[in-house]
């Protein structure tokens, strides 16, 4: 790393003391958010922080590798989606380990990227909590912007949706629900498809 590239990042982590907030990352630490370091900035004050920076792949890279709260969750705030290879956002959604991280990943980066589609069907089937929170996400961000899935798409997405409502993990339980949702959202047909498909799961 160099040495400017060092400084920013100490700088970045230095002002995290400005915006701390205890009682958030407490509240955080008694609902198992658990990071190396939290300082419980808000968001708000993290997309503030971005702003300043812009978009800088090299400083990405740099933050993401720092197990801090803030230093992730301002990572996927300024990595270029244009400069981010699918190869990468697997190895960072391996590094992912908290509900909160998962959906801003989704939120932040993914649902820029070209490749988001594929990452989030795959990642719909692997049966773990957070793969499947961020890919659910994921796929209801691009419901949001009317990216529809082709007929094969559509049944594998209401397939593995249908099994995941009956996640024993409510956070996966609500992911999916909200998704599902968005894609009821997109036309009416999509809403009564899901309806034949999981009115009894869902009501």
């Amino acid at each position: 790393m160099d040495q400017e590239l060092k400084q920013k990042i100490n700088t970045i982590k230095q002002s995290f003391r400005l915006y701390m907030n205890g009682p958030a990352s407490q509240s955080m630490r008694e609902k198992g958010v658990n990071y190396k370091l939290n300082w419980g900035v808000s968001f708000a004050d993290l997309k503030r922080q971005a702003l300043e920076y812009g978009k800088d792949r090299a400083l990405a890279i740099e933050l993401w590798k720092e197990n801090i709260r803030e230093c992730r969750i301002l990572a996927t705030l300024i990595m270029p989606a244009e400069e981010f290879p699918q190869e990468i956002a697997e190895i960072w959604m391996e590094q992912v380990d908290t509900p909160e991280l998962a959906n801003l990943y989704a939120f932040n980066l993914l649902q820029e990227t070209k490749y988001a589609p594929v990452l989030a069907f795959q990642w719909i089937a692997y049966g773990k909590p957070l793969y499947e929170i961020c890919a659910y996400t994921l796929l209801g961000h691009l419901f949001q912007k009317r990216m529809t899935p082709n007929e094969r798409g559509i049944n594998e997405f209401l397939d593995q949706a249908a099994v995941a409502l009956r996640s024993e993990n409510s956070l996966v339980r609500h992911a999916v629900y909200n998704c599902v949702v968005k894609f009821e959202e997109m036309d009416d047909a999509y809403r009564l498809l899901a309806r034949k498909t999981l009115g009894d799961i869902l009501d």
